[in-house]
């Protein structure tokens, strides 16, 4: 990896920067995954459900992550949809286009996705969290280095099969909430942030994913004031994870609890520390949940407050609909986050811990000066120097390393887009009447999730999309890395380029969320909607605006962050 290497379009067509999951290079081993998963699942997905975009297809330009949106039947060079009367032509008399419209109206009229989340619940989520418990329990110490290499292998396949999997419920969790968001708009020309309020409590995952574990574990701590002395004694943070795991009355459900976080990175990518790495994390989140009696429940009267609002602005003769559209929304709702909480959020924490212990082995032998170097290897490039063939050399992993950790799309002169200016999508209306819902609502979902608004900076202020609303002034903590981390005290607000669904073990701590990127539907947005705190997201300069330990308002009604003097 060099400075002065060109970014290059990964591939034909035109490729956009990913800005909302990831803001700095990403290791070869996720990407590798990546490549290997996440087109495959996106398109199993979207021909169930009828989608003419066949898949989206990530690819990498020295680290950083590109997304190319491909039509179904698009050649690989295609830089936008074809004319408006070639499209409806094909639609109309290509035997598979006409399947594929087929296939969407079928996915409408049988809600699929409702068949979809019971394979989720009974088939797919079950078998994925027994994979993951086993992949993690292995005793990698006592694994001989060819046994090593073998389960380093393991852990890289199992990674693409997660992303995979994850890919798989894409859309089925973006149809029903992009068609009620789609429609909700239309009928009432509301903003996507105030639409989106109604389906606060609806993704408890959304709070933790560990939350049940982490709720047996409070309840046990506030029974034991010996075990409670110990949790806000001035102990050191892994010794008093120790103590939990250690006494009688907290050890059950204190492992019960790191079984389900330890390994678990920070970010999306394995590149960020895991859980289990940083112990401080951990034990700051037991004392939030013990200081707060556990998980708060919803309250419900103000979250059907919101929806009586906003049933209240739709037109009468739609108002049925609108009950249909919701109820559809919040079943389906807890899939956007669990998708990644049980599949490749677990996962990547599984393969860093491989990597982990290969980089022990490998600094022991005089291979490697660190063993943090061997998380920026390939998969195949690590059991080759664990195998003493040839693989990348110190330097390189080196240079790897160094440009991942100090580079982000804001200072590394990233290109917004390589090959082509990507081009819309087709509006709807070309298409078939069979297909233009589904096209509607995933068009409706991706503007969410991705859209940010242009940035409005001033010496004081940065403006970004108001994900929830309330009023909140605290300390400023920027965090630019998981080292960052251990900075965060309780209210603080939180300044990041973007938040993952790991970061939810410190979602306890705060008071309030600024990121300067991502959409309405970002995670940072819907865990600030979920924990009821003052959000605001796609701000593009708060981490450069903003320094550490200032004093901030959060105004998550009008999205503006102002910084006080």
């Amino acid at each position: 990896m060099t400075t002065t290497e060109a970014f290059t379009a990964p591939g034909p067509g035109a490729w956009e920067l990913e800005t909302t999951h990831y803001s700095r290079p990403v290791t070869r081993f996720t990407q590798e995954a990546n490549v290997l998963g996440f087109a495959d699942g996106f398109r199993a997905s979207a021909a169930r459900f009828g989608l003419m975009l066949s898949h989206l297809e990530p690819g990498y330009a020295k680290g950083f992550t590109y997304m190319r949106a491909v039509g179904f039947g698009a050649p690989p060079d295609a830089k936008g949809p074809p004319p408006k009367l070639v499209m409806q032509a094909l639609t109309r008399i290509v035997p598979a286009m006409r399947r594929r419209m087929q296939a969407a109206h079928d996915a409408m009229e049988n809600k699929l996705w409702r068949s979809e989340m019971n394979r989720w619940d009974m088939e797919v989520k079950p078998a994925a969290i027994a994979r993951h418990k086993v992949l993690q329990t292995v005793d990698l110490a006592s694994l001989s280095d060819a046994e090593l290499a073998s389960h380093v292998r393991d852990a890289s396949a199992h990674l693409a099969s997660m992303v995979r999997q994850h890919h798989d419920f894409t859309v089925a969790v973006a149809i029903p909430i992009g068609d009620f968001l789609f429609q909700v708009h239309r009928w009432t020309g509301k903003p996507t942030g105030e639409i989106l309020q109604v389906l606060k409590g609806s993704s408890k995952v959304s709070l933790g994913v560990a939350e049940p574990e982490l709720n047996a574990l409070t309840k046990a701590v506030q029974s034991n004031t010996e075990v409670r002395a110990v949790v806000f004694s001035a102990m050191q943070e892994q010794e008093v994870v120790d103590a939990l795991l250690a006494h009688t009355a907290t050890a059950e459900s204190m492992r019960a609890y790191m079984d389900m976080v330890r390994v678990r990175c920070i970010g999306y990518d394995l590149g960020s520390k895991s859980v289990g790495e940083m112990p401080e994390l951990t034990v700051r989140a037991i004392q939030a949940a013990v200081d707060r009696g556990g998980s708060q429940p919803v309250d419900q009267v103000a979250v059907k407050a919101r929806i009586v609002t906003l049933r209240a602005a739709v037109p009468f003769e739609h108002q049925r609909s609108f009950d249909a559209l919701l109820a559809e929304a919040l079943y389906i709702n807890r899939l956007r986050d669990e998708r990644g909480h049980y599949s490749d959020g677990w996962a990547a924490g599984i393969a860093r811990r491989a990597l982990g212990e290969a980089g022990r082995r490998l600094k022991a032998r005089g291979v490697l000066s660190s063993a943090d170097l061997a998380y920026d290897g390939g998969c195949e490039e690590i059991v080759a120097l664990m195998q003493g063939r040839a693989g990348p050399s110190e330097e390189e992993l080196h240079a790897r390393a160094e440009w991942r950790n100090s580079k982000t799309i804001v200072d590394a002169d990233v290109p917004p887009w390589l090959g082509a200016p990507p081009s819309p999508p087709p509006p709807s209306a070309w298409l078939p009447a069979k297909g233009r819902r589904t096209a509607d609502a995933i068009g409706a979902f991706l503007q969410a999730l991705f859209a940010e608004p242009e940035p409005q900076t001033t010496t004081l202020t940065v403006k970004g999309l108001s994900v929830s609303p309330g009023v909140y002034e605290g300390t400023a903590r920027v965090v630019n890395s998981e080292d960052d981390f251990g900075q965060i005290q309780r209210g603080d607000v939180l300044i990041a380029k973007s938040t993952s669904p790991y970061f939810n073990v410190v979602l306890p701590l705060l008071g309030a969320i600024v990121t300067d990127r991502g959409g309405q539907l970002c995670h940072a947005a819907i865990v600030a909607r979920e924990y009821g705190i003052p959000g605001v997201v796609g701000t593009r300069d708060a981490c450069k605006l903003i320094p550490d330990g200032a004093r901030v308002r959060v105004n998550g009604a009008s999205g503006v962050v102002t910084l006080l003097k």
